[in-house]
C-alpha cells in the first residue's frame, strides 16, 4: 500500500493512506543503506506488519527541518521580540530556493513596531518584493490560505518568531503548543517536538522544530550566488561572466550597490555566506 508519511516521532512513522493512518518501523535495510525517511515522503508499506518498505523518488528534501517533496517554505519573520534577523532571514530565502522550494516570508508581531520601525520594515520588504520574493505577514490569513491550497507546506524561522501561533490562526482546532519567549535570552523556547504535517483546507502543513542557525550544506559559493536574486538575475551585465561581486572590476552588482539600487544588508551577508564556504 501506498502513502505519505505526515509524522516522525521517535522513529515512529505515521502514514496516511486510503486507507487510514499506520504507525510504521522502516525496514532494517534502510539502516543500512543510511536512508532516513523523512516526513513527506511518499512510500509503500507493509500494512499488516507495519513496516516501511520502499521510499519513492524525492523532489526535493531538506535536513533541518528534516522534510521531503515541499512546494513552498513560509519563513515565519519575527520583527521584534526577536528582533528582525536579515541574516537568518537571507540564509533562509537563499538554501530554500537552492532545495527548488518557492519561499514565503510572513512577518510577525508587527503590532510591536512604532511607526518609524514599520516605516523601516516596510522599505526592507519593498526592497524583497521588488527583486521577487513573496511577502505578506501573519494577519493576511485569507491571503495565506491561497498561497498553500493544495501545496506541501514547511514553516521555517527562528525560535519563538510564531510558527505555531500561525499554525493555531489557521487552524484553530489544533491548539498547539506556544511559548512566551524567554527575556533573559531574547528567543524563544522550543515548542515542537516533532516534525508533522497537519491538513488544513487540503494543504498539509509542517510544523517544524525551531531554530535559529542553519548552514549551506553541499552548497558552493556559486551556488550561493545562484540562489540569492539579485546577485544571479544581475550577473549577466557583469564583466566576467563567473563574476562573484566582490574584487572583479566593472562589476555590475557593485555599481547597483554604490547607487543604492542594492539593500546593503543584503549584499553584506552574501559576502558573509560566500567567505564562510
Amino acid at each position: 500500500m501506498e502513502g505519505k508519511i505526515v509524522k516522525n516521532e521517535s522513529n515512529n512513522y505515521t502514514v496516511r493512506t486510503n486507507k487510514g493512518f499506520f504507525i510504521c518501523k522502516p525496514r532494517g535495510k534502510f539502516r543500512i543503506e543510511k536512508i532516513t525517511p523523512l516526513v513527506g515522503d511518499i512510500v509503500t508499506i507493509d500494512e499488516d506488519n507495519n513496516y516501511i518498505l520502499d521510499i519513492k523518488e524525492r523532489k526535493n528534501s531538506l535536513i533541518r527541518p528534516q522534510i521531503a517533496n515541499v512546494d513552498i517554505a513560509i519563513i515565519v519573520t519575527s520583527v521584534k521580540e526577536p528582533n528582525f534577523d536579515s541574516n537568518l532571514l537571507d540564509k533562509l530565502l537563499t538554501i530554500i530556493s537552492y532545495n527548488n522550494i518557492e519561499p514565503v516570508i510572513c512577518l510577525t508581531k508587527l503590532d510591536l513596531l512604532n511607526s518609524n520601525e514599520k516605516k523601516e520594515i516596510s522599505s526592507i520588504m519593498n526592497y524583497y518584493e521588488n527583486i521577487g520574493y513573496k511577502v505578506t505577514d501573519n494577519n493576511n490569513l485569507s491571503e495565506i490560505m491561497k498561497i498553500i491550497e493544495g501545496k506541501i507546506i514547511v514553516f521555517a524561522g527562528q525560535s519563538g518568531a510564531g510558527k505555531s501561533s500561525l499554525l493555531n490562526k489557521l487552524d484553530k482546532t489544533l491548539s498547539l503548543e506556544t511559548n512566551e519567549i524567554s527575556k533573559a535570552l531574547g528567543r524563544g523556547k522550543h515548542t515542537t517536538r516533532c516534525t508533522t504535517l497537519y491538513d488544513i483546507n487540503g494543504a498539509l502543513i509542517a510544523d517544524t522544530p525551531g531554530f535559529s542557525s542553519v548552514d549551506f550544506l553541499g552548497m558552493t559559493k556559486q551556488d550561493i550566488r545562484d540562489n540569492m536574486k539579485e546577485m544571479f538575475d544581475n550577473l549577466q551585465y557583469c564583466k566576467y561572466r563567473d563574476c562573484m561581486h566582490i574584487k572583479e572590476d566593472d562589476c555590475f552588482v557593485k555599481r547597483l550597490l554604490e547607487k543604492r539600487k542594492i539593500l546593503p544588508s543584503r549584499y553584506e551577508n552574501y559576502k558573509k555566506f560566500i567567505g564562510g564556504k
